[in-house]
């Protein structure tokens, strides 16, 4: 995202854009890629309200979000575009509030990657992530990428 300064995140969030909503995909590779063709889109608020309920010391990824929504709606699977875009929004929209915080930066990437496009890049979101206990590690040479050190054993159980 570009122009963030520039940008209401709090009305983007509660934009449910007529979500819920399901689509039946016909594409063979997407159909055995997500195991199905029952797609879910959750409206971007629904991202929010999953990040709240991750605790201090704990982390989840957008990835077992989106398996909560498919499990939750009876959908195969959650659309990953959107499901990108939304996390982003709902940690813009905390970052641009003074209060009621969403702790976005406890959302990780797939494998446990820190998320580039939060508010203040991989820097900030690994300060906050070391604040509560979790350590950092970098992997790459020329495209380097952090990561949540064994971040599985911190996953946080949605109900």
């Amino acid at each position: 995202m570009s122009n963030e300064d520039k940008k209401d995140f709090n009305a983007m969030l509660h934009d449910s854009k007529d979500m819920p909503k399901f689509q039946t995909i016909t594409d063979q590779k997407s159909i055995e890629k997500y195991g199905g063709n029952r797609m879910y889109f959750a409206p971007p608020i629904d991202y929010d309200k999953v990040m709240r309920q991750v605790p201090f010391g704990k982390v989840i990824t957008v990835g077992e979000i989106r398996e909560y929504f498919a499990r939750l709606s009876g959908a195969d699977f959650t659309e990953p575009i959107t499901a990108g875009i939304f996390v982003s929004i709902a940690a813009w929209a905390s970052y641009q509030r003074t209060d009621d915080e969403t702790p976005y930066w406890r959302t990780l990437k797939a494998n446990g990657e820190l998320n580039p496009k939060y508010p203040g890049g991989v820097e900030a979101q690994k300060e906050k992530l070391e604040a509560e206990g979790h350590t950092i590690i970098q992997k790459g040479r020329t495209n380097i990428k952090y990561f949540v050190k064994d971040y599985e054993k911190f996953l946080f159980e949605l109900e």
